[in-house]
């Protein structure tokens, strides 16, 4: 039976036609991958099935009954569930009081009856074989686990159909393996699952059938053994990708950064980083694995000042950059790009003269020279396909994926030698994510030191010279790349493994 049919579907925001006339189907009790690049269509598509949008013209049957969907609570009551890439969690309340908010058991007079929703989440535990501690708050949970927790409250309400929205980004691969272990557990009892991820090896891997969407169209669907990883990105793109070139040549023997026994606090003023050390040569890309909250973030601010350490020193090309007066210039990618990289009210060409104001090239005296400014702007979007490449045009209207090139194309026409990457590619397509790897590495061969921040271990096996894991605000692994494997860096980023 086909657990789900779109026919037709066409969705307008304004001018831009995010779905045309798209049909999409899926048989009940499969796994189906749903991929495309960012702007595909894919995730409004869904929110379309749960009730967030209405479509402008089309229809949806589940399990072969025509329905209306005006909301998500239609959408739960049609046994409809989704999982959202950020969390709908609240950090202080219990697993189980998370799960049934919004859906209490009540006594007879009205009372909240917390024991009968915990002998129903029990049956649940056990009858999908889901280890989760109920009486934990979440805000003590590992990302993985508050995963478990979201698809608990879909089984909770009865869901039989559950979207999951990119699942697996901030995942170690051991909690990976759990979830997909989940996933199998809950198609073995009759669940439909609706997988939107770009991660095209996990396609191969976990689901029975994919859905490739472009430019707002179906392109393709097939069963995952008719296709494969080459193809799908092929259709993805609408063109082949070359493979990315190997690591060549050795790092030099002169070091770009050097930390030595770096500590500092949080933003709570608790201890973030604990007498860390590193180095990073010139022609070297240091890759950073850790779990999030683990001190990377705090790393990153105090390599590029945004933090003062509260020891330690930090050696620049050289020089103290702890003492000096005027810190050696850095590029920086930081991980949230409309907090830190950019101002969204700003012109691109605006954006592109961040923090860069005060160089001699672009002003005299007292005036900016608009004609200078303005040859950089137009190069540097064309050099960093950033479309459109309209120097005018308010960095608030472009896709992540090129407010993201925005970010880079400023940072890496730099005159600097060390580049600290924070989540580079966070949120981008497969074709943005090989536009800013082929960019790094492209710095790496120019002889610049990169310190790559990223919870994507796959991107820091193929980028990375060497790999480093933090747990606890410590350096817990040091590994050189062909030396480690996912499962060790997970056992090491979880504190599992000890060095």
């Amino acid at each position: 039976m086909v657990a789900v049919e779109m026919q037709h579907i066409t969705k307008h925001f304004g001018h831009v036609l995010a779905n045309h006339d798209v049909d999409f189907h899926v048989s009940e009790g499969e796994i189906h991958a749903l991929v495309g690049e960012n702007g595909a269509g894919k995730s409004t598509l869904m929110h379309i099935l749960y009730g967030l949008y209405q479509p402008d013209s089309g229809s949806i049957a589940i399990r072969e009954h025509s329905v209306s969907i005006p909301s998500p609570s239609q959408a739960i009551g049609l046994g409809i569930g989704m999982v959202h890439q950020h969390f709908m969690l609240i950090p202080p309340l219990t697993v189980l009081e998370n799960i049934i908010l919004g859906n209490e058991p009540v006594t007879g007079v009205g009372i909240l009856d917390l024991a009968h929703a915990e002998e129903q989440i029990k049956t649940l535990l056990e009858r999908y074989h889901v280890d989760v501690d109920l009486h934990a708050r979440i805000e003590t949970l590992s990302v993985g686990i508050q995963q478990r927790v979201e698809i608990l409250k879909l089984l909770y309400r009865n869901a039989n159909i559950l979207i999951l929205d990119e699942p697996t980004p901030v995942l170690t691969p051991q909690e990976t393996d759990a979830l997909f272990e989940t996933l199998h557990g809950l198609q073995a009892q009759g669940k439909t699952i609706i997988l939107i991820t770009h991660k095209l090896h996990e396609v191969m891997a976990i689901s029975n059938s994919v859905t490739v969407m472009r430019r707002g169209k179906v392109i393709a669907t097939c069963p995952t053994t008719q296709t494969s990883h080459t193809e799908l990105s092929r259709q993805m793109v609408g063109h082949e990708l070359a493979l990315l070139p190997p690591l060549s040549g050795e790092p030099s023997h002169e070091p770009g950064l050097v930390l030595e026994g770096i500590s500092a606090l949080n933003d709570r003023h608790l201890p973030a980083l604990r007498d860390v050390s590193l180095s990073i040569a010139k022609g070297e890309i240091l890759g950073i694995a850790a779990v999030e909250g683990n001190g990377q973030s705090e790393l990153v601010e105090v390599i590029t000042g945004i933090r003062k350490p509260t020891e330690g020193r930090i050696i620049i090309d050289g020089i103290n950059a702890s003492s000096a007066d005027q810190m050696p210039p850095i590029s920086h990618i930081p991980e949230d790009r409309q907090k830190r990289g950019l101002v969204l009210d700003f012109t691109l060409k605006e954006n592109l003269l961040l923090g860069r104001q005060h160089e001699n090239a672009f002003h005299g005296m007292l005036l900016f020279h608009d004609r200078s400014v303005e040859k950089f702007a137009e190069t540097t979007l064309r050099t960093f396909d950033v479309r459109p490449p309209d120097s005018r045009r308010r960095c608030r209207n472009l896709s992540g994926g090129n407010q993201q090139k925005v970010v880079i194309g400023r940072e890496m026409t730099k005159d600097s030698h060390l580049i600290v990457a924070a989540h580079p590619t966070r949120g981008l397509d497969i074709g943005a994510i090989d536009f800013v790897h082929r960019t790094l590495l492209k710095e790496r061969s120019r002889g610049k030191s990169i310190l790559l921040v990223s919870s994507d271990l796959d991107e820091l096996m193929t980028l990375s010279d060497r790999i480093e894991v933090m747990f606890g605000g410590r350096i817990v692994l040091t590994r050189k790349t062909r030396e480690t494997t996912l499962r060790e860096l997970g056992q090491y980023m979880t504190g599992t493994a000890s060095s």
